[in-house]
């Protein structure tokens, strides 16, 4: 009888608990800054919610109940990890292409996220708008240099639209102390985040054309045609490397020493992280294959291609539901 009951309660669980687990996931990652720790940390934030539905009284909703197990399972975390970062973070931009082979292993860097991971997205054109922006790499890097309760207000506030009372609730707060953390957070991200005023849309015409000819110059490995593309001052990063690369000259250098040459050694096939436009990138090796190589994350505004985030770590190309070997 009691195996009976405890079926069924774990039925009950999963059936009214499930449906929160993507968005879960992606606020776990705006968190921590890893997809990785995120699939970890929402793991235990069910199997924690599911040891204690007995004790659920149902006074918040079950929603809420869980985004305060989550929060306090990242706070958690956060106290025993280091900050995620990108290349940009820690040092000034590079002149030369580093060796080949070059990786920092004793950084902790900041993932992207494959939206495919978020599932449903809204219907409301300004509510999707919204979505991608509470995404942007530029923000979640940002937010890594915030304490944690901190990134967690901003989150709840101002990416999840969450009031003040319901914050202050979940984090066992006031309201005025809420109102007042979320001034100082935001006081430091407008220095952290650069403007995205100009980032444009994905079905702007303007930027689908954009890509349709990065694609085509990068597999042609035409580097005067790619870096045309770029803005003057626009960037590129390659974690795990440390080195990053800053204007279309020292762009141009780290692509000629990088790049496969001519057509056909390397390849892009199109996603989407982050909210802004992404490639999986192969490139051909010695047996003829082309083999996974880094997951690139472009922000592309009216005037060019702002920055180009290359995360070479093929983990990641099973969350962007991408193979490791690409048939031709």
């Amino acid at each position: 009888m009691k195996t009976e009951e405890t079926r069924a309660g774990a039925e009950e669980f999963a059936r009214l608990a499930d449906p929160f687990r993507r968005e879960l996931l992606a606020y776990c990652y705006r968190m921590l800054g890893s997809v990785h720790d995120a699939e970890d940390l929402v793991q235990e934030v069910y199997l924690r919610a599911w040891r204690s539905y007995a004790d659920f009284d149902g006074r918040a909703s079950l929603r809420t109940w869980l985004y305060r197990i989550a929060t306090n399972t990242c706070l958690n975390a956060l106290e025993h990890s280091s900050r995620r970062v990108m290349p940009s973070g820690i040092g000034a931009a590079s002149d030369d292409p580093p060796p080949p082979g070059l990786r920092a292993p004793e950084v902790t860097w900041l993932e992207p996220f494959s939206e495919r991971l978020i599932g449903r997205v809204p219907e409301d054109p300004a509510a999707i708008v919204a979505a991608r922006a509470g995404l942007r790499l530029a923000l979640i890097a940002a937010l890594q240099y915030l304490p944690g309760r901190q990134r967690a207000v901003v989150i709840l506030r101002d990416v999840l639209a969450w009031s003040a009372a319901e914050v202050a609730e979940l984090l066992d707060m006031t309201g005025a102390g809420v109102n007042s953390t979320l001034l100082r957070a935001r006081a430091r991200l407008e220095r952290l985040v650069p403007a995205s005023d100009e980032i444009t849309e994905p079905d702007d015409p303007v930027r689908r054309e954009l890509l349709d000819r990065y694609t085509r110059a990068f597999e042609a490995a035409d580097i005067p045609a790619i870096t045309r593309l770029l803005t003057e001052d626009a960037n590129w990063e390659m974690p795990p490397v440390p080195a990053w690369f800053t204007g279309r000259d020292d762009i141009a250098r780290l692509l000629r020493a990088r790049l496969s040459p001519g057509p056909g050694g390397n390849r892009l096939v199109p996603t989407s992280a982050n909210g802004q436009p992404a490639f999986g990138m192969y490139m051909r090796q010695r047996d003829g294959l082309l083999h996974a190589h880094s997951v690139q994350e472009l922000a592309v505004a009216r005037s060019g291609i702002v920055h180009i985030s290359s995360f070479m770590d093929e983990r990641l190309f099973g969350y962007f539901d991408l193979p490791l070997v690409l048939a031709d």
